[in-house]
């Protein structure tokens, strides 16, 4: 997406900001600016700062704005959401890849008819015996199934529904799911190998859909509790003035919002691999189920207590009008031609109405200049989000090659699908760690640990798992007692024989991986949220959800490195390019980064019925950046 250098928020225009803002607050009949953005962000006792108490020596202490306990309860919906996806998930692998325990001669308390691995050491549940490179692809295509809905769910939330209710349907969708994943594994149904793998996969069709309506949605949902939405100074009670900070305060909600996340996980797939593996397939999908079956009464209780931002009707089709209308008369096939063509300082100032005479606007242009400014921001963060496929290729070897690389070493009687819980373990103890400690003492040092660089960041500890897991493969390779083919290499009774090596050194993969989700997926978040226009942001949110889908497309060709004897390049080809999406990304985003306060402070945009409207300049916002003042 084109990004204007040129006419970007620097320093400069950031202390224009913050003196229009100021002026705004206090000038009567200001319409657009103190109607909106000015009365939701001032409140008694607060004002907006200074340049210098936002930068320099004599800057203010920034922190996070006060959190409701509304924003707890739509947590736990999350949190239970999550259980239950991953609960099912995290036995996805194990269900399509390893067949059904021998129904004579198996493992002792294995079982035929359920898919119980048994309690051996190394005894696997299984049930479709269709092979790691199967389970890994349809691990794939469920992640690129889930992250690809969201885009039609969000231009319905965003358009038509509103949030509350999309999420309330898709919910029962996600049930319907549910349910029909519980039928694919009762044992009259999973013994006919042909009806429960057909049941499975419209099982995984209908939840993908629920689930995908969900995500997009919940996220922006949270945050939209808090009404703070541009920084401000408060006196505390002990005197001190602070910078009450929206990006902190999302920050800090998505930290948390990320730490209920994993506590379902964490549950739901130690819970499910153990009911798996002890009992069968069917209690590890019917759990998840019943926990999930608790969020219509959370939502039912919230209707009416949850701020809930309406659908904006033809917000998404103006957006993208208007990026074309700047981009009259720029196209070009010579690519650096486009380039500076795009860069030149003038696209987006060409797209605002006050500088398009009232005779000659089109229609549909009934938005003033902070809109133009906010789709601005929007189509920067899709342009951020563009790098994101290369992390999620890394990241996404946790649901598949992770787990079969598990079963393949020595597990003591652990299953092989219960040690990727090390992640969200990790993440739950870190996660409060670089909330209370790791970002408040960067802070204090001065140092501003940006969206840009927490992403980067992520991606280079991401390639680094990568490197961890490929050293462990090349030991399993090395002392299998089959060599290269260390995933076919079973007992006489149906179990592994395994590697002489102890499970527990995948551990080093986990929690480089949680590291990297800290600063790279909840960051993701974050961006969304706070560069989306305020009537954009769920399908802000989609558009950060679908790069998974593009993932996991480019993972469906990279499907045959996902088997013996590849393995090793299939680790060491996602670390490269882990490395190498981290060290572009911060390359072409370095100038944007120094954007950041000022593009968090861009006034709320108008979208009024009639284009008349925007004829009077109350609906103008005076210039923003060098260019406009120019």
């Amino acid at each position: 997406m084109p990004v204007d250098s040129p006419e970007t928020l620097q320093a400069g225009a950031l202390e224009d900001i913050v003196n229009d803002r100021r002026r705004s607050s206090v000038t009567a009949g200001k319409g657009l600016q103190q109607t909106t953005a000015m009365a939701n962000d001032i409140a008694h006792g607060e004002r907006y700062p200074t340049a210098d108490e936002l930068h320099g020596p004599r800057a203010l202490r920034r922190v996070a704005a006060p959190i409701p306990w509304s924003v707890y309860t739509v947590a736990f919906v999350e949190l239970c959401e999550r259980f239950s996806y991953y609960g099912t998930q995290i036995v996805y692998s194990n269900f399509v890849s390893r067949p059904l325990p021998p129904a004579v001669g198996g493992p002792p308390g294995s079982n035929h008819n359920t898919g119980a691995g048994g309690g051996s050491d190394q005894g696997v549940s299984g049930a479709l015996g269709q092979g790691t490179k199967t389970g890994a692809g349809i691990n794939t295509f469920n992640t690129f199934w889930v992250y690809c809905v969201p885009l039609f769910s969000a231009y319905i939330a965003d358009e038509y529904w509103g949030r509350y209710k999309t999420i309330c349907i898709s919910i029962a969708i996600a049930i319907v799911g549910h349910v029909i994943l519980v039928v694919s594994a009762v044992p009259g149904v999973i013994t006919d190998t042909s009806a429960s793998f057909g049941v499975f996969m419209l099982g995984v069709i209908v939840m993908g859909l629920g689930t995908g309506g969900f995500k997009p949605n919940i996220s922006p949902l949270i945050v939209e509790q808090i009404p703070l939405t541009t920084i401000v100074v408060k006196t505390l009670p002990s005197g001190e003035s602070v910078i009450v900070d929206p990006t902190i305060t999302q920050s800090r909600i998505y930290h948390y919002f990320y730490l209920f996340i994993n506590i379902g996980a964490l549950i739901g797939q130690i819970g499910m691999v153990y009911a798996e593996k002890y009992v069968g397939f069917w209690l590890a999908f019917l759990l998840p189920t019943l926990i999930f079956l608790t969020t219509p009464a959370v939502m039912f209780w919230g209707r009416k207590r949850y701020q809930q931002k309406p659908p904006s009707g033809s917000v998404l089709s103006k957006a993208f009008r208007t990026l074309f209308y700047a981009m009259r008369g720029r196209w070009s096939v010579n690519p650096l031609r486009f380039w500076k063509n795009t860069h030149d300082g003038t696209m987006w100032a060409s797209a605002k109405p006050s500088n398009i005479p009232y005779t000659q606007r089109p229609a549909w242009m009934t938005f003033d200049d902070a809109f133009v400014d906010e789709v601005r921001r929007g189509f920067a963060a899709c342009a951020v989000f563009t790098w994101y496929p290369l992390y999620w290729l890394s990241y996404n070897q946790l649901t598949n090659n992770f787990t079969q690389q598990a079963a393949t070493m020595t597990l003591n009687g652990v299953p092989n699908d219960v040690v990727n819980n090390l992640d969200p373990f990790a993440l739950i103890i870190f996660i409060p760690i670089c909330d209370q400690f790791l970002y408040p003492g960067l802070r204090r040092m001065g140092i501003q640990f940006t969206a840009i660089k927490k992403i980067t960041v992520g991606f280079w500890l991401a390639a680094l798992a990568m490197v961890w897991a490929a050293v462990v493969q090349y030991y399993i390779y090395k002392t299998s007692p089959c060599g290269y083919q260390a995933n076919d290499c079973y007992n006489d009774d149906g179990t592994i024989n395994p590697a002489p090596l102890n499970v527990w050194i995948q551990t080093g993969c986990y929690v480089l991986i949680a590291f990297s989700e800290i600063f790279a997926s909840i960051t993701s978040l974050e961006y969304a949220y706070s560069k989306a226009p305020r009537s954009m942001r769920s399908m802000i949110q989609a558009i950060a959800l679908f790069t998974n889908a593009i993932s996991a497309a480019i993972a469906e060709a990279l499907t045959p490195l996902a088997g013996d004897p590849l393995l090793i390049w299939n680790y060491g080809v996602f670390a490269v390019v882990a490395f190498l999406g981290g060290f572009f990304f911060i390359l072409q985003f370095w100038s944007l980064d120094k954007e950041e306060d000022a593009l968090n402070m861009l006034p709320e945009g108008k979208i009024v019925a009639d284009a008349k409207e925007i004829e009077d300049d109350t609906y103008a916002p005076e210039p923003r950046t060098i260019e406009e003042k120019r």
